[in-house]
């Protein structure tokens, strides 16, 4: 029998931890935001609805929040384990930025979680929104460090390779590296969108089961107007980042275009087959000029190939190339949803029309997918490089790991996380399925300005 391949099955195991445990951050991160516009609302205007709906999300988010954390720990570990090398070579710059993350955003979130959660009859209400506020402002500052120190292993800056690891010049230049900027906005408006779809999915099959109507229908709006403006934010923001990949990591663009050849006025492949090994694809059902009108703004405009660099320097293909399409198909029906919407509101249907609800409940996961299927293009796109142009994944593996500890590990991964994963969907679907607490026949028929004062002289008069 054949040695089992160490570096494979160490980067298959961090791929699948790192894939599982990213759904959930994308969820809080967004839901700490319409969190604190929940309560906001409430606190303005006394209206009971808005308090039911933070009631309803805050429980999804803290059963979300927790498997986060369990799942963000293992990944750590990872590191000293599989990838010592990695570590001892890049830790002057990475340890750093993730210590930061700790200090600034998770110390923030533990010490104000609590009083989100439980501080309701404890504390008063401004430091009550307090709280979730400052809770919110802890999702943006964990995903700013962790973006700019994965930016950095993309487009690494402000640091010099000295004596066998890397050596701080400039923190700015580390943290603030080129990639940064637009890859933040770009997972952070992903993690909102991805937010915003699940809250319309289940608005609409409560719309559908004609279950606490008032509640979902008020949702249901809140979260259409949220896909109107982030849906062709996302779609900008992803093509501004494509731009710099272009010019940062051109190969990692070549793979996501099915470019073999460097060449002007190169088509945009809707469909292909790509074959590495041949350097070539199959069935192809092309754009003309198109990937040069999208990378360069010209049919003219010449688009890198995967050709000029050895084979051994080019990034799994196939993966990238599927991956990337998935990601921009999914961009694109949200864009859908969100005009579907606004014409449905605009005929003064959006809650009435059951097709409509029956498309947000079918697309309800599908943030999850188009995330996973941009990472997968960002970090598979990266190979055969941790530190893109500078040090490979085949030097970064811990030297010691064997094929056989690293198998046995990842099935206990899958087993442990498989069971985790099903007991959350289990819990998850239960808090979906009993929806918010219904509002009374009182507070239904009630007009809002009526139903001030849950929380007295925190309301602004009616208008």
């Amino acid at each position: 029998m054949p040695p089992i391949d160490a570096e494979i099955l160490a980067r298959l195991q961090f791929a699948f931890t790192v894939a599982f445990h990213i759904l959930f951050p994308t969820l809080t991160i967004g839901l700490a935001g319409f969190l604190v516009f929940f309560e906001a609302k409430h606190l303005r205007t006394g209206q009971e609805i808005w308090l039911r709906l933070y009631k309803f999300w805050v429980k999804i988010f803290a059963l979300t929040f927790g498997m986060g954390v369990v799942s963000g720990i293992v990944l750590s570990y990872q590191f000293g384990t599989n990838w010592a090398e990695w570590s001892r070579i890049t830790g002057p710059v990475l340890g750093p930025l993730i210590g930061f993350e700790v200090l600034t955003a998770f110390f923030l979130e533990a010490g104000f979680l609590g009083v989100m959660l439980f501080g309701w009859d404890k504390v008063g209400p401004r430091l009550h929104f307090l709280a979730t506020t400052l809770v919110a402002i802890g999702t943006a500052i964990s995903a700013f460090w962790i973006l700019s120190a994965n930016s950095w292993m993309q487009t690494p800056q402000g640091a010099t390779f000295v004596d066998g690891h890397y050596v701080v010049d400039d923190w700015l230049a580390v943290i603030f590296n080129p990639s940064f900027p637009w890859r933040f906005l770009h997972m952070t408006t992903a993690s909102y969108l991805t937010t915003t779809v699940v809250i319309a999915g289940v608005s609409a099959y409560h719309l559908l089961a004609d279950n606490n109507r008032e509640i979902a229908k008020r949702s249901f709006s809140v979260a259409m107007w949220a896909l109107m403006v982030l849906a062709p934010l996302q779609i900008f923001l992803g093509d501004q980042h494509g731009l710099n990949t272009l010019e940062h990591q051109p190969m990692k663009i070549a793979a996501m275009e099915g470019n073999w050849e460097t060449q002007s006025h190169a088509p945009f492949h809707i469909f292909a087959i790509p074959d590495q090994k041949a350097q070539t694809n199959h069935l192809e059902l092309s754009i003309p000029w198109g990937s040069s009108l999208i990378l360069k703004h010209s049919p003219s405009g010449v688009v890198p190939g995967l050709s000029e660099v050895p084979v051994e320097d080019q990034p799994p293909v196939g993966i990238v190339f599927w991956s990337f399409r998935v990601m921009v198909g999914i961009g694109f029906l949200f864009l859908a949803l969100g005009a579907w919407g606004v014409w449905a509101r605009w005929r003064g249907q959006l809650t009435e029309s059951k097709w409509l609800s029956r498309f947000a409940v079918l697309m309800s996961p599908a943030g999850f997918v188009a995330t996973l299927a941009g990472w997968f293009v960002t970090e598979v796109g990266r190979q055969p490089w941790t530190v893109y142009g500078a040090l490979r994944t085949a030097d970064s593996i811990s030297p010691t790991v064997t094929g056989a500890s690293v198998a046995t590990t990842l099935v206990l991964f899958l087993i442990v996380y498989g069971g985790l994963f099903g007991a959350y969907l289990y819990y998850l679907m239960k808090l979906i399925r009993r929806g918010p607490e219904a509002l009374s026949v009182r507070e239904t028929e009630e007009k809002p300005e009526a139903i001030r004062g849950a929380r007295p002289g925190l309301v602004v008069p009616a208008e």
